[in-house]
């Protein structure tokens, strides 16, 4: 975590081999530093957030295969003890209809036509109990298989969520230190930035255009990690609220809108793009055209019209 800004520390230190005192004033950092530190913190808000939305996204799969894995492991521990009723009933009744030698019951029987009849059930009995039998062993690898998956997927459950709640706790620790009475200057100056009061919606009704019109309705509405409105948001929240006001559902999570749509170029951005931001697409906004998007930035910041060059550009979606 990036150490929190100490403003106007006075040190009293003893001179050696004087007589005298003198006091050494640390510098007092400047608001452009303390600015600086803001945006760290709050860029690092925003991707400790997006993880988190990640992991929700892994954590409730994980929990329906959970589901899935104990039926199947049920419905393969009663399919198992179904064929092994069934084998044992075949193997008992093969071992009454053919526990004599076959010639002896020929010559002992008073009808020999039903006689083979019966040396033909016999017969199938045994080919069904092998088949049975063969049955059983592969229901029986499936049982283990579909109870040992249920276990893995309880463990995958258990352990995201340990891991969500480390992130949960590093957000909240960044949080603390932003919302400090040592960054309140810097936090004003920082929330001031991006600010285009004149900015008009393209006219048009694509997708894109249409989420970009309900998404500059939300300027000035916080940030929150993990929000997706109506009144709060953090960046991919704001883009899943904007699309669903028109009926389209988005993952709430950077790293799948980036596979969500059509990669264009910078030099193509259409107003109504999904603009993406970092290495590992950490961030994302609404184009708007002329070099401008809308987003929901950070932690401290409200939802706002700011360039695309604010931050590292890495590129764009087209949703359609």
């Amino acid at each position: 975590m990036v150490p929190l800004a100490v403003a106007g520390a006075t040190v009293a230190v003893l001179l050696q081999g004087g007589t005298s005192q003198a006091q050494t004033v640390r510098p007092q950092p400047s608001i452009n530093a303390l600015v600086a530190q803001a945006k760290q913190l709050s860029n690092e808000v925003d991707a400790l957030g997006q993880q988190y939305d990640s992991l929700k996204i892994q954590i409730a799969n994980a929990k329906s295969s959970e589901v899935s894995a104990k039926k199947a492991a049920k419905v393969a521990q009663r399919a198992m003890a179904g064929s092994q009723q069934a084998v044992s009933q075949l193997a008992a009744m093969g071992y009454m209809s053919g526990g004599m030698d076959p010639t002896l019951q020929m010559l002992t029987s008073g009808d020999p036509v039903r006689f083979l009849n019966q040396a033909s059930t016999v017969e199938e009995l045994d080919n069904q109990a092998g088949e049975r039998l063969t049955s059983l062993q592969t229901e029986q690898l499936a049982a283990a298989r579909a109870q040992l998956n249920a276990k893995q997927q309880i463990a995958t459950v258990d352990a995201l969520q340990k891991e969500i709640n480390s992130k949960v706790s590093s957000i909240n620790s960044k949080l603390k230190v932003l919302d400090s009475s040592e960054m309140a200057q810097a936090m004003v100056v920082f929330n001031k930035t991006g600010n285009y009061p004149n900015v008009v919606a393209p006219e048009g009704n694509s997708v894109g255009l249409i989420a970009l019109r309900f998404a500059l309705t939300r300027r000035g509405y916080p940030y929150v990690w993990g929000a997706a409105g109506p009144t709060a948001f953090d960046c991919s929240g704001l883009v899943v609220w904007a699309f669903a006001q028109e009926g389209i559902s988005l993952p709430h999570y950077t790293g799948s809108l980036w596979n969500e749509g059509v990669h264009v170029s910078e030099d193509n951005l259409q107003p109504g793009d999904l603009v993406f931001f970092y290495a590992n697409e950490d961030h994302v906004g609404i184009y708007i055209g002329d070099g401008l998007m809308v987003d929901a930035p950070s932690a401290g910041q409200d939802v706002m019209v700011q360039p695309i060059s604010e931050d590292p550009y890495v590129g764009a979606v087209q949703i359609s």
